[in-house]
């Protein structure tokens, strides 16, 4: 195939959108789909985590006899989703991060679902099911996996330094510089770092990152003001001072990892696990991971510190989406009620080395007898009483994306403060929420 420019790609997704869509939540064009084929189905999955989907998907076909064309994809996920959405014939189902919601519904990509209508749908916690909800408050995707941002901590290092587990901002600063400048792996030489930062501005993984900093300052991106309509917070005095706090740990103490604003979470995770940073703020599927990479012994799983107005995090999942012209619509419906399942959603818990599902949102399934492990019951209890997930305006991508794109130039620049460039990207996101039509 013919390889096609990202600019090319997009005019193609707006064409498809043109000839074949009907606004948000509406249907492709007429599907070109084989209904005898197999059905074909994506996740964002590396090749650890495609083993486990693997598995899942071949006991879904021995229960069903539903033959499943598996295909996990994670560089370039979005930039692929979108060509085939070009050429009106999307994959059957897709499985994929509750931050494509949005785009995919704004696309006319995935279908609507009726709750009442999913077997199983009543064993799905509430708080799960709003990981499928469209700005408009009708559902567009089944939730999968939920998570919350933890932070892990080189353990053998602390304990080294004498630190106690950091439990304010001051702690967690304190320990980040005691890294940087205390030889915490005792080698002699100059050669760690405090934080690590997955800063690339790429799907907006900086903005992803910081969100939970900004929100433990009392700060935010968009606030909330009901009926489904937000304003911009994110030049707010709270928010100028949680980047501030930010940027003088990049510009001034300089304990972040050398790189981290080129850094996507695949090029971050081996130098945590290589003894460069000592302090990861990330989600739970690490664990397995670093259990056999450093050692469980040598590093921790804790609530993310305090910050002035608690310990918020970013707490987001994984949904199935039922894309839009497929000719196997049964066969879809069948995969999604499968994947909710106690025995799938244990399957996907029990990964190895990587979970698929990280909390499940099926109700029946217990999470500290399916893991036994305390730092898992860590995580669903930062889950329970801390996390929050970004808002429900029609589609988030763009906040985020410009968010990234601010905070990364701020970061490396280095101003003498935040304050003027978060007030132009306040006006960029006022511009964004009136295009949306999500503004007062």
């Amino acid at each position: 195939m013919r390889r096609r420019t990202a600019t090319t790609l997009a005019t193609l997704g707006v064409a498809a959108l043109l000839a074949g869509c009907g606004g948000g939540g509406g249907t492709t064009a007429a599907s070109n789909k084989d209904p005898n084929k197999p059905l074909e189905v994506w996740t964002r999955s590396t090749e650890a985590t495609a083993k486990v989907y693997e598995k899942i998907f071949k006991s879904f076909t021995e229960k069903t006899g539903v033959q499943v064309d598996y295909k996990p994809i994670f560089n370039d996920f979005d930039k692929q989703v979108q060509q085939r959405a070009a050429s009106k014939d999307l994959p059957d189902v897709v499985i994929t991060d509750t931050g494509s919601l949005g785009n995919f519904v704004k696309q006319g990509w995935t279908t609507e679902v009726n709750r009442d209508d999913v077997a199983g749908a009543a064993d799905i916690v509430d708080r799960a099911w709003n990981n499928g909800k469209g700005a408009d408050g009708k559902f567009y995707a089944i939730p999968y996996s939920t998570q919350a941002m933890v932070t892990l901590i080189r353990k053998d290092w602390r304990e080294k330094l004498g630190k106690p587990v950091p439990t304010t901002w001051e702690e967690l600063d304190d320990l980040a510089k005691a890294f940087t400048f205390n030889d915490p792996d005792g080698n002699g030489q100059n050669d760690t770092y405090g934080m690590l930062v997955p800063g690339t501005t790429d799907r907006g993984y900086l903005g992803w990152w910081a969100a939970s900093y900004i929100w433990q300052g009392g700060g935010d991106i968009l606030e909330d003001e009901g009926d489904g309509k937000f304003r911009v917070g994110i030049d707010s005095p709270e928010s100028t001072k949680a980047v501030e706090r930010l940027r003088k740990l990049f510009c001034e103490d300089k304990v972040m990892q050398p790189g981290s604003l080129t850094l996507g979470t695949n090029d971050a995770h081996p130098l945590f696990e290589s003894g460069k940073s000592g302090i990861y703020l990330t989600g739970p599927y690490m664990i397995g991971r670093f259990d056999k990479s450093i050692g469980k012994d040598k590093y921790e799983v804790v609530a993310s510190p305090k910050g002035p107005a608690g310990a918020t995090v970013l707490g987001e999942g994984e949904n199935i989406y039922q894309m839009a012209g497929s000719a196997k619509t049964a066969d879809q419906k069948k995969l999604a009620e499968y994947l909710i399942t106690p025995e799938a959603q244990q399957a996907g818990m029990k990964g190895d080395p990587q979970p698929v599902v990280r909390l499940p949102v099926n109700k029946t399934v217990d999470v500290n007898a399916t893991y036994k492990d305390p730092r898992w019951a860590t995580v669903a209890g930062v889950y329970a009483s801390e996390a929050r997930p970004f808002p429900s305006v029609p589609n988030f991508a763009p906040f985020r994306q410009k968010t990234s794109e601010t905070l990364n130039s701020i970061f490396a620049k280095c101003p003498a403060d935040s304050s003027a460039e978060l007030k132009t990207l306040a006006e960029a996101l006022k511009k964004e929420l009136e295009n949306q039509k999500a503004s007062k």
